[in-house]
């Protein structure tokens, strides 16, 4: 790059060199140009301009700033659970959910404030618990409220989603950590309250 190309003359070089690969039909050469990553990246920030501000009040209302302040209805179990993946944005695997019983107790205890507290701590062990289906009806939950709302693309930042880590040790081990996480970028979460 000389001194008097600037980032706009590479974008538009760019564009039109996305268009000739596009136009011969090679959208696999310019994938592999692009590289996933930074695909993700522009995924995100296309993303932006379409996501809203997800405000959570003092007293546990999820509010979408830019719907006009709709409110997400959920159940205070739905949302103990979304919290705590608001809270680990590098994701949970499902597998592993009882190393966050005591964190999920709190949300839970916290957005239900009138519950009993046996019955809280019972519905916590069957979330955390890898044989019971809870957690995936919880998760199925908030994402059929979400989907209510707004577009599946749009939706697809505020569910709790799937994403596979491939993981290689050694020389001939490969493993994979499948974590459940929210890809809301984390300045658009707005919490009145932290626990």
């Amino acid at each position: 790059m000389t001194t008097e190309t600037t980032p706009e003359d590479i974008a538009r070089q760019m564009s039109q060199l996305t268009k000739m690969l596009h136009s011969m039909g090679r959208t696999d050469l310019l994938l592999h140009a692009i590289g996933m990553p930074v695909l993700e990246e522009l995924r995100l920030e296309a993303a932006k301009s379409r996501l809203s501000r997800l405000k959570i009040t003092k007293d546990y209302r999820f509010i979408l700033m830019d719907y006009n302040c709709r409110e997400v209805e959920l159940q205070p179990v739905h949302k103990a659970v979304y919290m705590l993946f608001l809270a680990h944005p590098e994701g949970i695997e499902f597998k592993r959910l009882a190393e966050h019983r005591q964190e999920l107790q709190r949300y839970y205890m916290a957005t239900a404030r009138n519950m009993d507290k046996q019955k809280i701590e019972e519905s916590v062990e069957h979330l955390v618990n890898p044989l019971d289906n809870a957690i995936n009806e919880k998760c199925s939950r908030i994402k059929k409220v979400f989907l209510e709302i707004m577009d599946a693309y749009t939706a697809s930042y505020y569910i709790v989603s799937s994403h596979t880590r491939r993981h290689v040790t050694g020389t001939s081990k490969i493993w994979f950590e499948r974590l459940k996480l929210i890809t809301l970028p984390r300045e658009l979460v707005i919490m009145e309250r932290i626990l």
